[in-house]
């Protein structure tokens, strides 16, 4: 299962620059594409607002 964005995202845009495989995009609310996702954990280690979880 891919890592997904919840709505507690503020677009801070730590997570972009931490995702090898460029799987995150920009928005109001980033969203990661779960096609590209390789489940690193990367970009949940550095949210400062914990909005980032594995998908159930």
């Amino acid at each position: 299962m891919a890592y997904q964005i919840s709505d507690k995202c503020v677009a801070c845009g730590t997570c972009i620059s931490e995702c090898p495989v460029e799987a995150i995009a920009e928005g109001p609310i980033y969203t990661i594409d779960p096609d590209l996702c390789v489940e690193c954990g990367s970009c949940a280690a550095v949210c400062p607002q914990e909005a980032i979880q594995l998908a159930e």
